[in-house]
């Protein structure tokens, strides 16, 4: 598949959240999503080496695995907005960037809850994204 696709947690209600504002500003249709929970998911995982424990946002663009702050700041230099300025803090090391994401992200289901059911089908022209 030549455009990249985003692997995020399906459980999250902050993951889910993450994947509607993308979707709501990849005015181009560039990326396309699957839950690191499903098949697809765990195929891409086996296929490009992920390690079956993550549980960050993973980005996958051909042939290269972006995690974590990495992954969302690849991601948001493509929305349309103010948000592609955000990639200016790629210069900040990894190691700062990921301590700031990780904060977030070890608290997600306490600050944002789980899922607890399924969730809405999406329209034909949004549910076309998904793996």
């Amino acid at each position: 598949m030549a455009n990249p696709i985003v692997l995020f947690d399906g459980d999250c209600n902050f993951c889910d959240s993450s994947v509607q504002f993308i979707l709501k500003r990849d005015k181009e249709e560039k990326f396309y999503f699957t839950a690191l929970q499903s098949k697809a998911g765990e195929e891409l995982q086996e296929k490009h080496n992920v390690s079956s424990d993550i549980d960050s946002m993973v980005l996958i663009d051909g042939d290269k695995v972006y995690y974590k702050s990495g992954a969302a700041l690849r991601i948001a230099r493509h929305l349309k907005g103010l948000w592609k300025l955000s990639y200016i803090f790629i210069i900040v090391p990894p190691p700062i960037r990921n301590a700031v994401y990780n904060i977030i992200a070890n608290n997600r289901y306490k600050w944002f809850g789980k899922k607890e059911e399924s969730c809405a089908l999406p329209s034909p022209e949004v549910r076309k994204r998904f793996l």
